[in-house]
């Protein structure tokens, strides 16, 4: 297992090498001239070139891409020039409001998901399982926004029962405790992004389980005499789960870099708000930092979701 993981650490190091090098040619490529953004379009072009020599930007590409890889490598992500703050204290303003709104997410997703794709798999083709699924594929199916604006259209406009957006403490400060003391306004949000991660992950468990029912020890198992609920229970759930690791292992990301989409809807200060007002500004740090750890938190899923696959099937220890 050692060797196996050894390996998959070195893949996962190139991986992330050839990542950062993709990501930074591409904002150096599109963001055109950070001096020009910074100094505003009536600047000289005496000046810009003057501030882009000052701040490296002059310098070539390699040059430039080596320098950042050695303040990344010393836990440095810059500095957002528009803002005039570091980009460590950007994201760590906005990340834990993200975290928080989806993480929360994950969780419930996860809770509600397996039990609904195991009662699927058991009860196949029943009304109940045509009904989750054509539930399932509505939502799955429907843009986010939608269902986000469905929910503030049904819930905060038409019954009054719950707020369209985010706190004015958590809106205005991107507080965490805010988001806390105030767990009203995330009600909306966390119900859209589990509905749609639901629908995914039902799907998924109730095509693993219907592969485990099929196996020859569950009608070993069957055919003991074992009770219907001990079978599900000691040798459908955990193999029916293995596949199911790798999905949960690809929404880490979510964690940190938030819902882009969801967070707009209902006004979050997460990362996902932090980076429409970074791509507005042209503030190239920040737009680098958050496509950069979107892609090493995608790797790091899937790296997380190996090793558990590792601990889970002793079969890929042999791999």
């Amino acid at each position: 297992m050692s060797t196996y993981l050894l390996r998959r650490a070195g893949t996962s190091i190139i991986i992330i090498i050839g990542l950062s090098i993709m990501i930074f040619a591409m904002l150096h490529l599109i963001g055109g001239s950070p001096g020009q953004v910074i100094l505003g379009p009536k600047a000289s072009k005496a000046s810009v070139a003057a501030w882009n020599q000052q701040h490296g930007f002059d310098r070539p590409f390699i040059a430039q891409y080596g320098h950042y890889m050695w303040l990344l490598l010393h836990g440095n992500l810059g500095q957002s020039y528009t803002l005039n703050q570091s980009v460590d204290q950007v994201l760590a303003e906005h990340a834990p409001i993200s975290a928080y709104l989806s993480g929360t997410a994950l969780i419930l997703s996860i809770i509600i998901a397996l039990p609904i794709g195991i009662y699927q798999a058991v009860k196949r083709n029943s009304l109940g399982d045509n009904a989750v699924t054509t539930a399932a594929f509505v939502l799955y199916s429907m843009p986010t926004f939608l269902l986000g604006l469905l929910l503030i259209q049904i819930f905060a406009l038409t019954l009054n029962i719950l707020p369209p957006d985010a706190p004015a403490s958590v809106s205005q400060n991107s507080s965490l405790w805010g988001a806390i003391t105030h767990p009203n306004g995330m009600v909306l949000p966390v119900a859209t992004l589990t509905l749609v991660s639901v629908a995914a992950y039902s799907r998924y468990m109730r095509s693993s389980a219907l592969d485990a029912l099929a196996q020859d020890y569950i009608k070993a198992a069957r055919a003991k005499g074992l009770p219907e609920r001990l079978v599900l229970m000691r040798h459908l759930v955990r193999n029916a789960c293995l596949p199911m690791v790798t999905l949960i292992g690809l929404s880490i990301p979510a964690l940190l870099s938030g819902n882009l989409i969801t967070e707009s809807v209902f006004n979050w200060p997460g990362l996902g708000i932090m980076f429409i007002d970074a791509l507005n500004r042209e503030d190239y740090p920040v737009l680098l930092a958050y496509t950069l750890m979107g892609g090493v938190l995608t790797v790091i899923g899937n790296y997380v979701a190996d090793i558990a696959l590792t601990v889970a099937d002793p079969r890929i220890r042999i791999a």
